[in-house]
Parts: C-alpha cells; structure tokens; sequence
C-alpha cells in the first residue's frame, strides 16, 4: 500500500457605499459579516463553466476553483500529486488502483463520503460527461466501506491525475442538481448560481482541518477589462483575476497585494486541415514563422506572457526547453510562399495562386482578453508577408466550429491540469479528439499516443510527450503563441487568496479578509 502523508452584501453595499469585504453590522453583537467579492473574467457561458455540475462540460472547474468540491487527490505548487479526499492507494497491477477515502470526508449535507458515494459519482461522471471516458478508460468501479476499486479496460498510468482534473470533482449524486448547484466536499457552499455570478457561504460541514472564514463570497463574471479595472479602484471588489495587463501597473503600490504563478495555459492557434490552402505544410510553417511571439508578449501583453515553442512551458519537464519550433522569420516565410507557388501577381499587397489570394478566416473568442490581442497580432504579422486575414472575434463560435466555418481557431487552453502531458494530446491532438479543432490526423501521434497510453514512468511518460509535441511542430499542426502569468490582484487585509499554477484552487478554506 502506498501512502500521502502528507447576508446580504448587495443591500450593504447599496446602503453604505462601501465596496466588498464589508457587511452588514449585527445589531445585537456588533459584528460584521465577512463577505469577499471577487471578480473573474474566467467564468461563463463562454468558457462552458457557468454552472457547478462537474460532469457537463468544463462545470467543474468553477466546482473546484470556488471552494464547492474537491478530488481524490489535488496538486501541490510542483505540480505533484498529494492526497485529498483520497487517503492511500494501492496500484494492485497495470489495470486496477484501490483508493482508500479518507474516514473524515463529508460532504456539505452532512452525508459521509464512503466508497459508495465515489462509485456514484465516478459511474454518472463517465455515464455523463463528454472528456472523462476516454481519459479514464474504466471498465469496472467497486466500492467496499471506504474503498473504492477502479479498474481500466487498458493500462491508464496517468489514472490519478486525470482524476486530479475538475471533472473528478465527487459529488453528492443522490442529492441531483438543483438550479445549477451540486452538494461537494470543499469549504464553501452554493447557494446562488447564474451564468453570471456565484454565491457561497460557509459548509458548516467542512471535513477539512482549516475551516472557512468568510460569510459569504460573491463571484461575479466581469468580462470587460476596463469595468473590472473601475470595480478594483472603485472598492467594489476585494480581489480580481484576468485584469487587462495595461491595468496592473495601475495596482504595484502600497494599497494593492498581487499574487502570481506561472501556468500551463497556452494561447494557441490551430490550422484547419480541411482548407485546401492549409493542407500544404509549406504555407503552414509560412505562417507560423510570420507570427511575433516576442512582440505580442512584450508589448500586447507588457510582459505578463512567456514566448512559447511548444503546448507546454518550460518548468515542466516535457515542456519549452526540450522542443524547436520554426523562427520568426518574414523573410524565410515569404520565399517558403513564393516556393510553394504563392506570389502577389497583380500588386495588391497579398500573395495569391492561381487567380486566388491566399485569405483566410481566424476565429477566436473575446472573454480571454489575450485572443482577440493575439488575433490583431496574427492579422498584422500575416499582412507583411501578403497572407489577408479575416478576423472574427465572438463568443458565439461554437455554431461556427461546428460547422467548419473557419480556417484557423484560436482558443486559451491549459495544457497540463493534470501534470501530466496525455491529458492534452487526448483532448485536443489525436484523431476523433473533443476538441481537435483542427481535424489534425497524424499516424505518428497516434502511434505515439498508443505507446505513451501503456508507458508507466515519469521519466519515459515525458521522453515521449516531448516526441509528441516536437512531432505536432514539425508537422506545423499548431501555432503556440504564449504561456500565461496568471495574476490575482487584491486589497491588502485578504490572506490566503494566492495563484496556483494548476489555474485551480482559488477559493481555499484559508482565504480570510483582516
């Protein structure tokens, strides 16, 4: 056996005109409520999170960010795995783990977690969601006292971490979903859920050894950068994520704390293999070596990004520094254009072929403030070398990439939630994948997904991640433009309330307001 050791803000604020952290006085003991106030650009329809139920969707992540549930096990600051609901495991052979839940886990009603209660909720999550079957590849889930065994219809090494994923999240099945809220684990509980704003007060269960100390926690999705950048100065927040980075410079003094921690999420761009123009690799690494990795983090981002080579940063082992990526180079791009046939014959600006410009459609979204950025730098970037691109910028696209209508799509994307590297290819690479935008079908990569699929190791699981990246750059699949620094602003009496390089585990049980 291997084991871890390891109220009523609103109206106080319309009667007072002060902003959160504040609360209505009690009358009788002359105490104030803590409420916190946190406003959030990354919560929403659009990012496909605006509810708490883990098993639509990306939901879980809101479930695990906001304090309502937690994993069997969770993530350190290394990215390393360490226990949490879960108490010990036992890797009984290559396709079953035997997981012992830790004796003092409840949930928010009060019910004991058991091995029953995970069975539940492992057995809807891959009955319902569209992600976790193909992750976890369970045949079989058995649940004794505390217990619970998982068994695999083929060898999952990464198993505990894609368990680690927000979609893991255990939850009360047998108590449903009602208007959007689940009953968890974690330190706060639902009470208000929109597809704009959160509620959360206290689990006056709460199994863990912190208990909660706030009153109430108001997350509120702020999308526009300047509205969120007033609500900080303003005082009607208590802390924020997802400033604009020309805002943060604004909040570097004495009345401001700024947390910040390097994260996996990549700014990427994907090429449509379905246009005719993209299915030439020559146009592609064209492109790709058009587009100002430099530029756009140092000056459309004021530094707050990472230039990337590949879908994973350089602290991972896998990552940046193990991989190589085609230059920026105008001058190499325009004579790989001019060699596959592409010149500006008739002195408009733009290269064509046959009697047709090489122009093309870039989707992306707005509610990450990056992409549409990223979208005015690849416009700009493909102008110089005669490439005409049509952006369109809108958090309807997901008709549009249903549909195809597009030809390059650009989309935020944390590449290792899980701390491992398969999570990515199995989401967004291989064949068939939910969401491989591009329609990139490559017989190396699913070659090498089969072996890393069987492959226990830390060591050999990263020496063939880095195969897998470095094969999608030479294949000129995917442009990846930026890491993210990820930045928590916040007034100076919150403790406890720190960037994660996991991008999760936001609200935590030692978030406090002095």
């Amino acid at each position: 056996m291997k084991k871890f050791f390891a109220t009523i803000c609103a109206a106080a604020l319309l009667m007072t005109g002060c902003g959160g952290g504040t609360g209505i006085r009690d009358q009788v003991s002359g105490v104030s409520d803590k409420t916190f106030t946190y406003g959030t650009v990354a919560y929403g329809v659009a990012m496909e999170n605006a509810g708490t139920n883990p098993h639509e969707s990306y939901s879980g992540w809101s479930t695990l960010r906001y304090g309502i549930g937690e994993t069997l096990f969770k993530f350190n600051e290394h990215m390393e795995l360490e226990p949490w609901l879960a108490e010990s495991f036992e890797q009984v052979d290559d396709f079953t783990v035997r997981i012992k839940i830790n004796d003092a886990a409840k949930f928010s009603n009060g019910k004991a977690v058991d091995g029953a209660a995970v069975k539940k909720c492992l057995d809807a999550l891959i009955q319902n969601h569209d992600r976790a079957p193909r992750d976890l590849k369970i045949s079989a889930i058995e649940a004794d006292g505390q217990f619970v065994t998982i068994k695999s219809a083929e060898k999952v090494p990464a198993l505990l971490n894609y368990l680690s994923d927000p979609y893991g999240c255990i939850v009360d099945v047998d108590a449903g979903v009602q208007d959007k809220i689940v009953v968890g684990t974690g330190p706060y509980k639902a009470v208000k859920v929109t597809d704009t704003q959160i509620d959360l007060v206290p689990n006056e269960n709460y199994w863990g050894t912190v208990k909660p100390k706030l009153d109430k926690i108001i997350v509120k999705s702020i999308t526009d950068g300047d509205t969120l950048t007033m609500a900080m100065q303003n005082g009607e927040l208590d802390a924020v994520q997802g400033l604009p980075y020309s805002s943060l410079k604004l909040f570097g003094g004495d009345g401001y704390k700024i947390s910040q921690a390097e994260t996996s999420r990549v700014y990427q761009i994907a090429f449509n293999f379905n246009t005719p123009e993209l299915q030439d690799v020559n146009v592609r690494r064209a492109i790709s070596m058009a587009v100002d990795k430099d530029g756009f983090c140092k000056v459309l981002l004021d530094g707050n990004g990472t230039p990337a080579v590949g879908p994973f940063p350089a602290n991972l082992t896998f990552g940046d520094n193990a991989v190589h990526a085609a230059p920026y180079d105008l001058d190499g791009a325009k004579k790989i254009l001019a060699d596959a046939g592409w010149s500006d014959t008739d002195g408009d600006g733009y290269v064509d072929k046959d009697g047709k410009n090489l122009e093309l459609r870039y989707l992306t979204y707005t509610s990450r403030q990056e992409l549409p950025l990223l979208a005015e730098a690849a416009q700009a970037n493909l102008k110089l070398i005669g490439v005409k691109l049509n952006v369109n910028a809108t958090d309807n696209y997901k008709p549009l990439l249903k549909s195809g209508d597009y030809d390059l799509y650009s989309k935020a994307i944390v590449t290792a939630p899980t701390g491992d590297g398969e999570y990515y290819f199995t989401s967004h690479i291989v064949p068939g994948a939910v969401d491989n935008a591009g329609n990139y079908d490559s017989p190396q990569i699913v070659a090498l997904e089969n072996e890393l699929h069987n492959t226990f190791g830390a060591a050999e699981r990263s020496a063939l991640v880095v195969k897998m990246s470095q094969q999608v750059l030479d294949d000129c699949a995917l442009i990846y433009a930026s890491h993210l620094r990820m930045s928590f602003v916040m007034k100076p009496n919150v403790e406890g309330f720190t960037a994660h390089p996991s991008d999760y585990y936001e609200i935590r049980p030692e978030l406090d307001i002095k």
